[in-house]
């Protein structure tokens, strides 16, 4: 405990509590010492008139010496604070000398003046002392300088009532101070001990606000380390499958290359045939045909796959291009009653080749369609897929949101998988997500994936928004793999 600033918090303590005891004194005074113009009325009725006006400068001092003390200035000189109460004192002790009764009934107005001044003055145990030892002094004067002094006996037994009455006052005063002081060491200790635990319970939210800040922060840290380790691995094997589809594409095209000079020199030969023949060779070289044909678009795809990134990037317009893709995919819109939904912010560009970004959005246009195909609708829901973007520094994040039956969580790390696909057969490669995975990431960009079975699907592209953002962001391993 700071000993300067508990004296002056406890001085000021009292100042408050000699405020609020001289109010109530003040309030007390000032109306008996009135009231008790009556008794002046039928006790000395020839000195009534003086004595009325006695008690009304008695009255004005009171009051004054109230108002004096309640001021600024007044709390800057309290020595003047002794007029507040003495003032009663010094009328009964003049009264009784002008009434020349040193024994009558002001001796008992004296009595109940310094119990008075014990009970409700605010003063210290040393300033009841002074005014206590002033009243005995006076008194013993006047008893012994009036007209008609009484034997000393009597003077000597009022005294002795006098002084027992001034020490149960300075007593009382004294134990009330130390009780006063006690009170307010306790409360102020109290107080002291309550706003260092509100402080130490401020910095504990403090601390546990930071703490919690921290913690998101370490969850997000925790959620992009997670997803960059997804997308390294994802990385991993599309450059492992592509070192390795260099070499298959090699070996397939040649082969295949005989085979579709074969089957050409089949059509044109199989001309010279018989009808009869014709008719039942015909449908066999079309199946052929058809076969080699579906081959030489998966190895297609397969170098579209082993060579993302290949055209050179622009500063494209996104809403411009999402109505290029719209239009691709309008027919599978219309068919399946499904509404594509933009909202896109002006002007907000991707940086990005701009054939391989319209086979990405196609590409996951057409899988929303088909996903949505196979989900039963209530009477109020509608399919629906809805694109949205927003900038994130130099940075534009594209969302393609489809309310569609959503991914099952046991696959859903393994879409991105070259040859991984849900469809059935015939319906699908498998290379679809893989190429826009491959395109996306040899641009500087990434591609993620949220779902909820039943409820949604959502595939987010991060993709630079310049050239500057795409060469900072572009990664050596993302770089495509040559032939």
């Amino acid at each position: 405990m700071n000993a300067s600033e508990f004296q002056r918090e406890f001085e000021d303590q009292n100042r408050r509590d000699f405020i609020a005891a001289a109010t109530l004194g003040t309030a007390v005074c000032i109306p008996l010492n009135l009231l008790c113009l009556i008794m002046d009325h039928y006790m000395y009725p020839e000195k009534a008139a003086l004595f009325f006006k006695a008690r009304l400068i008695s009255v004005l001092v009171t009051g004054l010496g109230w108002l004096w003390f309640k001021t600024k200035l007044g709390r800057a000189y309290p020595r003047f604070e002794v007029m507040w109460f003495l003032s009663p004192q010094v009328m009964i002790l003049w009264m009784i000398y002008a009434a020349d009764d040193q024994f009558g009934i002001y001796y008992a107005g004296l009595n109940i003046v310094l119990l008075g001044m014990g009970l409700l003055s605010p003063w210290a145990y040393g300033q009841n002392l002074v005014a206590c030892v002033f009243t005995l002094c006076v008194y013993l004067v006047i008893s012994f300088e009036a007209e008609h002094p009484q034997p000393a006996k009597y003077i000597l037994n009022n005294l002795t009532f006098l002084f027992l009455t001034a020490v149960l006052v300075v007593s009382g005063s004294v134990a009330s101070a130390r009780q006063r002081y006690r009170e307010f060491a306790l409360r102020y200790e109290l107080d002291k001990n309550k706003n260092e635990l509100e402080i130490t319970n401020r910095n504990l939210e403090g601390f546990n606000t930071k703490l919690a800040e921290q913690n998101i922060a370490l969850n997000r840290a925790n959620r992009e380390i997670k997803e960059a380790e997804a997308q390294l691995v994802q990385a991993e094997k599309m450059s492992s499958l592509g070192r390795f589809s260099a070499g298959l594409m090699h070996d397939i095209l040649n082969p295949l290359n005989y085979s579709k000079t074969g089957l050409f020199t089949l059509h044109k030969k199989s001309r010279n045939l018989p009808p009869e023949m014709r008719a039942e060779f015909d449908p066999i070289l079309t199946d052929i045909q058809d076969g080699v044909d579906r081959v030489q678009e998966i190895v297609q795809r397969l170098r579209n796959f082993t060579h993302p990134g290949e055209q050179a990037a622009e500063a494209i317009d996104l809403t411009a291009i999402l109505n290029d893709a719209r239009r691709f995919v309008s027919g599978g819109l219309n068919d399946k009653n499904i509404s594509l939904e933009l909202n896109i912010p002006s002007k907000q560009k991707v940086w990005i080749g701009r054939n391989d970004f319209s086979v990405v959005l196609i590409n996951l246009l057409e899988n929303s369609i088909d996903a949505l195909e196979g989900k039963q609708f209530d009477l109020e829901e509608k399919p629906t897929i809805a694109v949205t973007s927003r900038s994130e520094g130099n940075r534009t994040v594209i969302a393609i949101r489809d309310n569609g039956p959503g991914i099952d969580p046991k696959i859903i790390a393994k879409i991105f998988d070259p040859f991984f696909t849900t469809k059935d057969v015939g319906k699908g490669t498998g290379l679809g997500l893989s190429i826009c995975f491959g395109m996306i990431r040899g641009y500087g960009g990434t591609i993620s994936v949220a779902s909820e079975p039943g409820k949604f699907s959502e595939f987010t592209l991060d993709l630079p928004a310049t050239a500057e953002a795409a060469a900072q962001t572009k990664l050596s391993h993302a770089e495509p793999i040559r032939l």
